[in-house]
């Protein structure tokens, strides 16, 4: 056993010093006994309360574990940005009952035109029944999230900031950057690109740094639309990382790519955009009364690993990458659905002995499949002769239908299949929202729990029952005969033999209830 000194900034820029020891050097342990350490009051305390931190807190309070959220912010963000969620995500919103009331705030675009903003329409007979974009704004779905987590019984605590993590055999224990100290059995850090928590960890995050970055806000003009128009077209045929387009009765988004890549903690002045408008359009557009401006660069970085002991990573805590294509807010919401089940069932003590190690499993690689399809993105962005010649080639190709359908099932995240072992292409992906006697499936997964889909009428869950729900459906419109699907709707098994779902419950469900 040997010593390992973690040295964190605190909000305030102080250095926070910790003493530790580790047997393994991924595994933190605290030099504190037992007796000294403080009471685990919490199970689950959620650094972040973004859509990431706030969509995991309500799946684990589904389950009853004690969450705490908390925030370094003190206010929620102000500037009205929009958001898109894509068709899974639009989904997930569907199994948690939660989409009537983010469909009352978004807008519905059709579901095409994503990848490298090549204007291509979607493709016919998308397997959702919600092939659809939904544009939202962001302090909307995040107050949607969070008000959500909070019905359930999450606690949220803003003006917390992360400053030390600690773990031993027990539990984890964080101190906030004005000293207090907390306790939980499980930390998951859900605290951005800079995240605190993964620097503490000492994970790596490797990849590679912002190369150069856009400025974006919403503005009001001082000149015609038609003239925006004609100016926007002509840059755009060249620069596709530029545009001027409304956003609402007399505001325009404005997105205007920069050379080089300056502090992003500073934001944007309104002389930044119409220095760089002037650069590239040849005017400033009389821009003014800026509602909001922000500043992305490109860096893209994956974390080397998103479990230390007790300690999780997720969303952009474990992943960055350019906004194209809107992936984002996305990956990071089904980061959450994913691990939130597994971690719950690690609480409550049911979960088989692998089950938590799926989370990186599965996830990490489809962070990795992002973070490709980006870069391949902002490569067709480019300006430069190569790269347009090759947007050309792909724009053509995706008038094959197999092209746009695939380059769309990856972005939307509706492509996507786990590897829980050989079978029918069914197996690992999620199942669409397909109708049963009672309604709709997805109605059905609203508590957060798996389902037999039972078309034969003679299978069972049996010691199962608390965890599983089962419905035993011969008119359900679904090509098998039954299936068992995990609480975030991928379809664990297929087949109508007992003994093979029992072991497939045991696999994902662990042992059955006495």
């Amino acid at each position: 056993m040997h010593s390992l000194q973690f040295t964190a900034e605190s909000s305030s820029n102080d250095l926070v010093e910790r003493d530790v020891t580790v047997d393994d050097p991924g595994v933190l342990r605290s030099p504190a006994s037992g007796a000294d350490r403080a009471p685990l009051v919490f199970d689950v305390i959620i650094a972040g309360c973004g859509p990431t931190g706030a969509m995991l807190a309500a799946e684990l309070r589904l389950h009853d574990a004690r969450v705490l959220v908390l925030e370094k912010d003190t206010e929620p963000p102000s500037f009205v940005r929009i958001v898109g969620l894509h068709v899974r995500s639009i989904e997930l919103m569907a199994m948690r009952g939660l989409l009537e009331r983010v469909l009352e705030h978004g807008r519905q675009r059709p579901a095409g035109g994503f990848f490298a903003a090549i204007a291509k329409p979607a493709p016919e007979g998308l397997d959702s029944a919600h092939a659809y974009l939904l544009g939202i704004p962001q302090p909307v779905i995040n107050h949607l999230l969070e008000e959500h987590a909070i019905a359930l019984g999450a606690q949220v605590r803003r003006g917390c900031a992360v400053a030390g993590v600690e773990q031993d055999d027990e539990g984890v224990t964080v101190e906030l950057a004005d000293g207090e100290q907390l306790r939980s059995r499980y930390l998951v850090g859900c605290d951005g690109g800079r995240s605190a928590v993964r620097k503490l960890l000492g994970v790596g995050f490797p990849g590679e740094p912002s190369q150069t970055e856009t400025l974006m806000g919403e503005m009001e003009v001082g000149v015609p639309q038609e003239e925006i128009a004609a100016t926007v077209t002509e840059i755009g045929e060249t620069n596709r990382r530029f545009w001027v387009r409304p956003a609402g009765v007399g505001v325009y988004q404005v997105v205007v790519p920069v050379a080089g890549v300056s502090d992003r903690a500073e934001p944007p002045t309104l002389e930044d955009f119409r220095r760089q408008l002037r650069t590239i359009a040849g005017t400033d557009f009389g821009v003014h009364s800026p509602r909001w401006m922000s500043r992305f660069g490109d860096a893209t970085r994956l974390a080397d690993r998103y479990r230390v002991g007790r300690v999780l990573l997720a969303g952009d805590a474990a992943h960055i990458h350019p906004p194209i294509g809107g992936q984002g807010l996305n990956l990071g919401v089904q980061d959450a659905f994913n691990l939130g089940w597994k971690l719950a069932a690690q609480i409550r003590g049911w979960a088989p002995e692998t089950l938590l190690d799926t989370y990186q499993a599965e996830r990490r690689p489809v962070a990795a499949d992002v973070l490709d399809n980006t870069r391949a993105q902002m490569e067709l962005m480019s300006p430069e002769p190569g790269p347009q010649a090759v947007r050309r080639l792909l724009t053509e190709l995706m008038d094959f239908d197999e092209v746009n359908r695939y380059l769309i099932e990856k972005i939307t995240a509706i492509g996507i299949r786990y590897d829980v072992g050989d079978g029918p292409d069914l197996l690992g992906r999620r199942l669409r929202d397909i109708d049963v006697e009672e309604g709709h499936l997805y109605q059905l997964l609203h508590r957060g729990r798996g389902l037999l889909l039972d078309r034969t009428g003679r299978l069972t869950v049996g010691g199962w029952s608390d965890r599983v729900d089962h419905l035993a459906d011969p008119t359900a419109v679904l090509d098998a005969p039954c299936v068992l699907l995990r609480p975030d709707g991928h379809v664990a098994w297929i087949g109508d033999d007992q003994q093979d779902l029992d072991d497939h419950l045991s696999r994902w469900f662990g042992e059955p209830a006495t």
